[in-house]
Formats: C-alpha cells, sequence, structure tokens
C-alpha cells in the first residue's frame, strides 16, 4: 500500500502519538520501511496487507533507523557551543579545549563530545542509549527541577505511551521488589544515587537523578495479601521534563531505570 492509503486510515489530526510529526510521515515510514502500525493507536487496520521488503528483517530496519536518527542527532549537536550548555543541562565540560560534556546517567559516567559517547569508558551498546543521551543534549539544558511531580498521564500526547511505561518500568520494578526487604530496596535506590522521599500511605519513595535535570520519582506499595493487593510501583515525573526529553526518551529513561535496579538487586 502507499503512504496516501494508509493515511486516509489514520485520524489525519497529527497528534503525534506514534512517535513521528506528523499522520503522513507515520503512514510513509509504514508503506516504506516496514513501521509498526501499532504504533497509531487510532488506525483502521481493517483489511490492511502491510508487506516487509522481502529479505530484510524488522531487527534490521530497526537498526537502520537508530543509526540514522543517531547520525542526524549528532549533526544537530554539531553546531552546539558545549560552553554555553554544559551549566544548564548539569554537566562538566572536559577534554581539549573543553569541547565535551561529562555528567552521570544513573550513576554512570557519560563522556559526551562531537564525535561520540563513552559511557563507563565504552561505547553504549544500545544505540537507544546514544539517542537518548544527544536528545538530552540537545535539549540545551534549562532551569532546574521544580520537583512539582505528575504522572506519564499528565503529560501531553502520554495516553498510549502509559501502558509503555507500566509494561517496562513499573510492572517491572514492582515484581522485582515484592519479594525483597524495604530496606534491600532503598540500599539499590542508594546505589543509583537516589534520595529517599517518603509518602504517605507507601511503602517507600525515592528521588532518582537519572540524568542531572531529569529526576524520576519512584514510589513502592507493598503487596498486601490479605486485601488482594499485589506490590505497585508509580513513576512520577518533574513537571518541566519535556524540556529536556521528548516523550520516547523519557519512557526509554525509565526503562532504563528498571535494567539498572535488576543489575543492583541481582
Amino acid at each position: 500500500m502507499t503512504p496516501f492509503e494508509i493515511v486516509k486510515r489514520t485520524p489525519k489530526n497529527n497528534c503525534r502519538e506514534c512517535g513521528y510529526p506528523t499522520c503522513l510521515a507515520f503512514s510513509a515510514a509504514v508503506a516504506k520501511s516496514g513501521e509498526d502500525l501499532g504504533k497509531c493507536p487510532y488506525l483502521d487496520t481493517t483489511g490492511l496487507n502491510v508487506l516487509q521488503p522481502p529479505g530484510v528483517a524488522l531487527e534490521e530496519l530497526s537498526g537502520q533507523r537508530d543509526q540514522v536518527l543517531i547520525e542526524h542527532l549528532k549533526n544537530k549537536i554539531s553546531t552546539l557551543d558545549f560552553s554555553r550548555i554544559a551549566a544548564p543541562l548539569g554537566a562538566s565540560l572536559r577534554g581539549e579545549n573543553n569541547q565535551a560534556l561529562s555528567f552521570l546517567f544513573l550513576a554512570q559516567e557519560i563522556f559526551l563530545d562531537k564525535q561520540g559517547i563513552l559511557l563507563d569508558g565504552h561505547p553504549p551498546d544500545d544505540p537507544r542509549d546514544q539517542i537518548l543521551l544527544y536528545n538530552y543534549i540537545h535539549s540545551q539544558g534549562g532551569p532546574d527541577p521544580t520537583l512539582d511531580w505528575i504522572g506519564l498521564e499528565t503529560l501531553p500526547n502520554s495516553i498510549s505511551k502509559v501502558r509503555t511505561l507500566a509494561t517496562y518500568c513499573e510492572n517491572r520494578l514492582a515484581e522485582l521488589f515484592a519479594p525483597l526487604p524495604a530496606a534491600t530496596i532503598m540500599a539499590a535506590c542508594r546505589a543509583l544515587g537516589g534520595i529517599s522521599h517518603p509518602t504517605p500511605s507507601a511503602t517507600l519513595g525515592c528521588i532518582i537523578p537519572v540524568l542531572p535535570k531529569i529526576p524520576q520519582y519512584l514510589v513502592y506499595w507493598e503487596s498486601e495479601p490479605d486485601e488482594g493487593f499485589p506490590a505497585k510501583v508509580k513513576m512520577l515525573f518533574d513537571r518541566q521534563v519535556l524540556n529536556f526529553l521528548d516523550l520516547e526518551s523519557l519512557i526509554f529513561s525509565a526503562e532504563r531505570l528498571a535494567d539498572r535496579f535488576a543489575l543492583e538487586l541481582a
């Protein structure tokens, strides 16, 4: 099918919930690159038969798109004055002639210059880490977080992302935490640079600096079998968070937070 045949089935309101700037851009990606139809929660898929280009795996296409995006973002930050944006990003200047930035990403040391990224001294294994970090740099920083906490559902165009956050972060952490004492969970929080921030009725709360200007507030309720309540985790974000990251990168940062907890508690 052509992009125009697909775009007729979208709401054509450019809501961006799919991650693309317009419904037509999403439709072109579906038709030409095999993008996932499910990324548009409103698409009428009745009778659609979109085939992958022969011999090309979805994983390969995804990897190609990631590399194209990485190169695009590298090009965009190449014109930035690192000396001007370091402080608004919560970063330090490093390298020859202060042409590199250093900061922490979930307690891991990031060294980023206009040629690439090192994470704890090594190139990141997952291209999504690079996309996240380049997006953070491209934001050019801003005022300190206000610690005015909101749920993801409060952010614009986030309806389709709430389930993704629950699947890859909140539910995963609840399952990981459920058999553990609160002291063990708090120790893992502190290992990631977190600070205890109790909240009424919850078992524990902890503010974790995922990136210097991206704190995330983890609230955990232990299970209550007698009441029929399972363990639960809720992630809250600073109200200004979209000044620093787009929604896709924000959700991936929460997924990475869950990954880091899994390592700390292994």
